[in-house]
């Protein structure tokens, strides 16, 4: 049911063109995040360069890494030789230094920090070899078929690209799944090492942009300007990728329009019945009826136009058979827009009845007989 929803949602969303959305950049895509709905994309699937981009999915893992209690924020971290030897984007991590994984992923998302970066994978790998390895299965589980990491950083590497859609996929599994993130990838000015080391967020729309929740730069001279942006308004998270932007303006220009053209065309609706839903009876039942109930789904993705113009209808079975089971199917939910099918949402049942015992089918029977008498 879940895959029909986002079929559903898919085609409401694909049949509407972009229309006046203008992007400079030769590959973008805009996604939001509940549903995974793309809503705009250009060249999304050619490999590029991603640059510091690439640390979307050094971040994920280690929130992952979090999650499992392999790590925890106040763990400490000692940096190597290796990952003081990064270059580029950095913190000046000395060799031995210790810093708190809290500290290194604030370094990561404001200042995007290679050596950090590489600290962290080391932490949750033992090597940035072997975290690399890590990388590209989870890119794999992710569906991101354009992707060969080669690093934790996305310093220039042979072979080490992805696409605008594989972004969006990693981007939209760190944000849905680790929404505590937006704690570093939010803050436009902070400091480390007791206000000795100042850090001002890459992502100029973290200031500038109404909204805005991160959530990566990168730049080199290959990759040009990149960018993951993701930004959140009256409930609807949305991803805005740009790949080989010609200039770092032009980068954070192209996804604001993007962003804009989002928020301004389509919004999120939760579905819940207009009216509670009748029992319906039970043939045979240990009690006479059984209440059905939604089946949990993603909230719809519209276009604000037919947002307003929901109704819905229920279908539900006459009558069912003992037992029934938690979740066996009872009905239907469709929902409709401007006469259009947006969703069919099953009704499940939200109660086990079993079937009547020999006991109680016998005190039923004399029951209407001492009725008929």
């Amino acid at each position: 049911m879940k895959q029909l929803l986002s079929a559903l949602t898919a085609a409401v969303v694909l049949c509407v063109s972009a229309a006046g959305v203008e992007v400079s950049a030769p590959s973008a895509i805009l996604m939001e995040k509940e549903t995974g709905a793309v809503l705009y994309a250009k060249d999304e699937h050619t490999p590029r360069e991603p640059a510091s981009v690439t640390k979307i999915m050094t971040l994920l893992l280690t929130m992952e890494a979090i999650d499992s209690g392999a790590l925890s924020y106040d763990t400490v971290v000692t940096a190597s030789a290796h990952a003081c030897s990064m270059g580029g984007s950095q913190i000046w991590l000395r060799e031995n230094e210790q810093m708190t994984v809290e500290e290194m992923l604030k370094a990561v998302c404001v200042v995007s920090a290679n050596d950090c970066a590489v600290a962290l994978a080391e932490q949750v790998a033992g090597s940035e070899d072997a975290f690399v390895e890590q990388m590209n299965r989870r890119a794999a589980e992710l569906g991101m078929a354009d992707t060969v990491f080669r690093n934790a950083t996305g310093l220039p590497a042979a072979g080490h690209v992805t696409s605008a859609h594989d972004i969006a996929l990693m981007s939209r599994e760190l944000i849905l799944r680790h929404p505590d993130i937006r704690r570093f990838t939010t803050v436009w000015m902070d400091t480390l090492r007791g206000g000795q080391s100042q850090l001002v967020n890459t992502n100029k729309l973290i200031r500038f942009y109404d909204g805005a929740t991160g959530l990566k730069t990168g730049s080199t001279d290959a990759a040009r300007y990149c960018l993951s942006a993701t930004a959140e308004r009256d409930g609807m998270e949305l991803i805005a990728v740009i790949l080989k932007g010609e200039t770092s303006e032009k980068r954070f220009e192209d996804a604001k329009a993007l962003l804009n053209y989002g928020f301004s065309t389509y919004a999120l609706r939760s579905v819940v019945p207009q009216a509670p839903l009748p029992p319906v009876p039970v043939r045979l039942g240990a009690q006479a009826t059984v209440q059905p109930v939604p089946e949990e789904t993603a909230p719809l993705l519209l276009e604000k136009a037919k947002a307003g113009t929901l109704e819905q209808s229920v279908t539900l079975s006459e009558e069912v058979e003992a037992p029934v089971a938690v979740g066996d199917r009872l009905g239907t939910l469709t929902v409709t827009a401007g006469g259009e099918t947006v969703a069919q949402i099953p009704l499940l049942a939200g109660e086990a009845v079993p079937h009547v015992t020999y006991g109680e089918m016998l005190r039923r029977l004399l029951r209407v007989a001492c009725l008929a008498a």
